[in-house]
C-alpha cells in the first residue's frame, strides 16, 4: 500500500488518535490548521467533533459558522461525529434535523464515528480515496468555492482573526463593500453588532498598516 499523507492542527490533542494514526504509517504532517482538523487532499478537510463538541457549538451557535468557513474553502467538507448515540443530550429530532441541515445548506457530509481508532481508520480510508485512487494531494487551502461577487467579499473579510461569515456579512451590508470597511474609524466599526472596540482596532491595523515581508531566518 502505498504511504498517504495527512494534515493534522497541531492543537489537535487525542494522544490515542494520533498514536492510532502514526502506527498506521501514514505521513503525518503537524501544522495550525486555519480552518478544521485534517486535511486529506486539495479538496477535502475534515472536522472532528465529539458528541459533546457537536452538541456544544449547537447550543453556542458556532458550529454553523465553523462550517460555512469549512465549505468555503473545500469542495468536499467532512464533519466525523465521535461517539455513541447514547452520549447524546439532545434530542434525536434536533441532532437528524442539524445533519440535514450540514447536507443541504453547507454540503458537509457527516460520518458517525464510535471512537478515537475509529476515527483514525476514516481518516486513513479518506486519505487512501482521495490520495490513492483519485491522485489528490493534500494542501492547506483547499479549492474556494466563492463564485459570485458577495461569496468573494465575505471570504475576503471572514478570513480576518475573529471574524467569520456571520460578522462577514454584517460588516458588508452596513459599509456596503469591502473598500467601505477598510476605509472605515474603528468608531465606525463599533457601530456594527458584536464588534467591540479591540476588534475595531485590530480590523483597522489589518487594513491599514502598511507591508512588511517577514524577514526569513537562516
Amino acid at each position: 500500500m502505498e504511504q498517504v499523507k495527512i494534515i493534522i492542527d497541531n492543537r489537535e490533542r487525542n494522544g490515542d488518535l494520533i498514536d492510532a494514526l502514526q502506527g498506521s504509517g501514514a505521513s503525518l504532517d503537524f501544522t495550525q490548521l486555519p480552518v478544521g482538523d485534517y486535511i486529506v487532499s486539495d479538496r477535502m478537510c475534515i472536522e472532528r467533533k465529539t458528541v459533546q463538541d457537536f452538541e456544544n457549538s449547537i447550543m453556542d451557535n458556532r458550529l454553523f459558522d465553523q462550517l460555512e468557513r469549512l465549505s468555503s474553502g473545500f469542495e468536499k467538507p467532512v464533519v466525523i461525529l465521535e461517539g455513541t448515540e447514547s452520549e447524546h443530550r439532545l434530542s434525536k429530532n434536533v441532532i437528524t434535523g442539524t445533519m440535514i441541515k450540514l447536507c443541504t445548506d453547507y454540503t458537509v457530509q457527516v460520518l458517525r464515528s464510535t471512537c478515537p481508532s475509529d476515527t483514525a481508520a476514516i481518516l486513513l480510508k479518506l486519505a487512501e480515496r482521495e490520495q490513492i485512487e483519485d491522485s489528490k494531494e493534500p494542501r492547506i487551502m483547499g479549492q474556494k468555492k466563492a463564485h459570485t461577487t458577495y461569496q468573494w467579499q465575505t471570504l475576503i473579510l471572514g478570513s480576518m482573526p475573529g471574524i467569520g461569515p456571520s460578522l462577514a456579512r454584517r460588516l458588508i451590508s452596513h459599509f456596503g463593500s469591502v473598500k467601505g470597511v477598510a476605509n472605515a474609524s474603528a468608531k465606525e466599526l463599533m457601530e456594527v453588532d458584536k464588534i467591540g472596540r479591540k476588534k475595531a482596532q485590530a480590523i483597522c491595523n489589518i487594513l491599514n498598516a502598511k507591508f512588511e515581508p517577514e524577514v526569513q531566518m537562516k
